[in-house]
């Protein structure tokens, strides 16, 4: 027989952050808050423009999104910020600290009953059919398309009743099956080798989302619940030098899945940008590098991950906006450009290369004119293996 859930606390998002109030409510937020610390890097929440800012749901948001302080066994084990409307999650934050081999099986799917306004505070059996406030077990089934994605992957999870607390449907949106188990599944086993291999103590903050469809009549599981148009993922970590961060990105269409696709490692300055979302807003996590490009060697040997292959392939003969537009695209040349001082080259071609990175810096390259020698230059740059 398995042991019931309990102590599912659904709080205000101010429980993420201690915030200046009343006395009374200092009080009251100051327990909240204590009892939610751990699972955001340095206990400061994503930025979601318009929804949660400054480690608050705007105030005419709060009736429809809600954070849960996912408990379980009177244990927290991560937070999720859940939108009641769409009835999928917005975000669950969760800390990696390693995993023991092993999925629980048989695990009934749970709901939040603080969401239905019960007083029952304990994590409840899906039994309904249908909820007012969040999905039921009962959408996702008789589904061939979509399964149940986790955000908090139960693969992460560091011990057994761990990987129990992910089994809440506060916890999973419909995802394109062949996605599911095709790229993202694949990402998660890349990503989980990089925190286990190149993370202090295998010790690291992720934080993984769902960008909900904007056409919210026709993409709908069971007429009820979203189905988002993207998924997303963000980690960071102390180096084990512990003197730098290290973080990486990832983001992939909800859609269906061919078995050779694979997910390109992105900034988090790139997730924003696309986005929105500062993930890890005013900590020590680089925007602008991936651990990817810092160890690309090691961690495709060490990891068995395949990376996006880089684009190399713009020919010089290419019109000199063709080949602008190419440079920009070129996350080796943004590399490049981050350490030209080691760039092997005659004097006036590292004098160039040195102009054209501050003018990409600054986006003044759209009116330069590239001559062909340069260009040939620079495509020998670009296919070394710098």
């Amino acid at each position: 027989m398995m042991t019931p859930l309990k102590m599912w606390c659904l709080l205000p998002l101010a429980v993420l952050l201690l915030l200046s109030i009343s006395p009374t409510e200092t009080e009251v937020v100051q327990l909240m808050s204590k009892a939610c610390k751990g699972f955001l890097l340095n206990d400061r929440p994503p930025q979601v423009p318009g929804i949660l800012e400054n480690g608050l749901i705007k105030q005419n948001k709060q009736k429809r999104y809600k954070a849960i302080c996912q408990t379980f066994q009177d244990e927290k084990r991560f937070v999720t910020l859940y939108d009641t409307e769409n009835k999928i999650p917005v975000f669950s934050a969760y800390k990696y600290r390693g995993e023991q081999k092993g999925r629980p099986e048989h695990v009934p799917w749970k709901i939040e009953p603080q969401l239905e306004d019960m007083e029952e505070i304990n994590m409840e059996d899906c039994e309904r059919v249908t909820y007012k406030h969040q999905a039921s077990d009962y959408d996702y089934t008789n589904n061939n398309d979509y399964s149940r994605g986790h955000l908090f992957p139960v693969s992460y999870a560091f011990e057994r009743s761990d990987k129990i607390s992910t089994f809440t449907l506060t916890n999973i949106v419909p995802q394109a099956s062949s996605f599911n188990k095709g790229s993202w599944d694949k990402m998660e086993h890349c990503v989980q080798c990089i925190l286990k291999t190149y993370c202090s103590n295998q010790e690291a903050y992720v934080v993984t989302g769902a960008s909900p469809s904007k056409d919210t009549q026709k993409n709908k599981l069971n007429e009820k619940v979203n189905i988002p148009s993207v998924l997303w993922s963000a980690f960071c970590c102390q180096g084990k030098d512990k003197k730098t961060f290290l973080a990486g990105a990832h983001w992939g269409k909800n859609t269906a899945d061919c078995t050779s696709k694979y997910l390109e490692m992105r900034t988090l300055k790139e997730l924003q940008q696309t986005f929105g979302i500062d993930v890890f807003p005013k900590t020590d996590c680089p925007s602008t590098v991936t651990v990817a490009e810092l160890y690309p060697k090691q961690i495709k040997s060490q990891c068995d991950c395949t990376f996006q292959p880089l684009t190399t392939s713009a020919p010089p003969a290419a019109t000199n906006q063709q080949f602008i537009d190419f440079l920009y695209r070129s996350r080796t040349f943004c590399r490049i450009c981050k350490y030209q001082g080691s760039v092997k080259a005659e004097g006036h071609q590292k004098k160039k290369l040195k102009d054209l990175c501050l003018k990409l810096k600054h986006n003044g390259l759209r009116s330069e004119d590239i001559d062909e020698a340069i260009k040939k230059f620079l495509l020998k740059l670009l296919k070394s293996d710098f």
